[in-house]
């Protein structure tokens, strides 16, 4: 089987993400949304409610699925059989740093293969950056996630 690993914050899961996540299910036998914990980032939503609010979404389909890991990915992806890591890239600077991350995940697990999709034109400028700022301040980000997110934690 072709396991790809799709790992990143997601906080929140944005329409980009949703995006790469469809595109790589028609690539891939299984794709799997991996929650890292990011050491040098806060949260702004629990992981715990990011995957159900994940799940709800690919409910109807059985090739997707969400989990959580700490750790390093390389590590995650040997864990779970997960021979690719799906990515997505949205401009140039994307890239430079993805393949940074790409090649040092390949250096941890040289049976490792890091896959980049291009984003969609429509979901290029956005960021979960961006909507986590919008959000916290009242704004609307329906345009941007594929869920009503909760209300904004305090400030």
């Amino acid at each position: 089987m072709r396991i790809a690993l799709f790992p990143g914050s997601f906080d929140p899961f944005t329409n980009g993400h949703l995006d790469v996540v469809r595109r790589g299910a028609a690539l891939f036998d299984e794709v799997i949304i991996a929650i890292g914990n990011n050491s040098s980032k806060q949260r702004y939503l629990p992981v715990e409610q990011m995957i159900v609010l994940i799940e709800g979404i690919f409910q109807d389909e059985p090739r997707v699925s969400v989990r959580a890991y700490k750790g390093l990915t390389a590590d995650f992806a040997r864990e779970v059989g997960a021979r690719f890591l799906l990515r997505g890239l949205r401009n140039t600077t994307d890239f430079e740093y993805e393949n940074t991350i790409a090649q040092a995940n390949r250096h941890v697990n040289p049976e490792l293969e890091t896959v980049f999709l291009i984003t969609s034109p429509a979901l290029a400028a956005i960021s979960s950056t961006i909507i986590r700022e919008i959000h916290r301040f009242g704004g609307n980000v329906d345009d941007f996630v594929p869920f009503p997110l909760p209300p904004a934690p305090p400030a």
